[in-house]
C-alpha cells in the first residue's frame, strides 16, 4: 500500500472506531468518510462494505480475546475460564452500539467482514468450552455457536438497557446456571 493510502486506510479506521462507539455501528459511512478526510470512494475501495470496514475496527479487539482465550486455556478451573471469557466477550461487545446484533448475524454469512472475526472467536471459544465439557463442568449439548449468540444476546440486552449496569452479569449467571453438567 502506498504511503497517501495507508494514511487514509489509518483515519477511516480511527475515525469509524471513534463513530461506532459514540453513534453506533450504523452510524453514516459518509460520515466517517468526512470526518476522516477522505471521499467515500476512498472509504469503499479500502472497505467494500459496512461489515468488511467493522471487521477492521474491531480486530485489535478481537486479537486481545483470541489472546485472552490461549492464556485462559490453561487454567485450572476450565469452566471458570470459559466464564471468564464469554464476560470479556460481552464486555467487548457492549462497547460499540450495534456490534452484537451485527456479530448476532455474522455466522450466517461467513463471507462478510465480521467472518473473519467470528470463525476465530468460534475456533478459541470451542476449544475452552471442549475443555469444560471434559472436566465434566458443561453439558456435552452445549455448543459453541448457542453460546456465542447467548452471549451477544445478552451483549444486546444489557445495551437496550443502560440504566441496568448489573444486567449482563445477571443474564449471564442465569444463563450459566443451565450450563451446569448434571450429576
Amino acid at each position: 500500500m502506498r504511503a497517501d493510502a495507508r494514511r487514509n486506510y489509518e483515519r477511516l479506521l480511527t475515525h469509524a472506531r471513534s463513530a461506532f462507539t459514540e453513534r453506533g455501528t450504523d452510524t453514516s459511512l459518509e460520515d466517517i468518510a468526512r470526518r476522516a478526510g477522505v471521499g467515500i470512494g476512498t472509504l469503499y475501495r479500502h472497505f467494500p462494505n459496512r461489515t468488511s470496514l467493522m471487521g477492521a475496527v474491531f480486530q485489535s479487539e478481537v486479537d486481545a480475546l483470541l489472546a485472552r482465550a490461549r492464556e485462559l486455556s490453561e487454567a485450572p478451573q476450565p469452566c471458570a475460564a470459559l466464564v471468564e471469557w464469554l464476560r470479556a466477550i460481552i464486555s467487548h461487545a457492549s462497547t460499540y452500539r450495534g456490534l452484537a446484533r451485527a456479530l448476532m448475524a455474522a455466522p450466517a454469512d461467513e463471507t462478510s467482514g465480521l467472518a473473519r472475526c467470528s470463525v476465530p472467536m468460534r475456533e478459541a471459544g470451542g476449544a475452552l468450552l471442549a475443555r469444560a465439557q471434559r472436566a465434566g463442568a458443561v453439558r456435552d449439548d452445549v455448543s459453541i455457536g448457542d453460546l456465542m449468540q447467548l452471549t451477544n444476546g445478552i451483549a444486546l440486552a444489557a445495551e437496550e438497557a443502560p440504566d441496568d449496569p448489573e444486567l449482563a452479569d445477571r443474564l449471564l449467571t442465569l444463563t450459566l446456571k443451565g450450563l451446569k453438567a448434571e450429576r
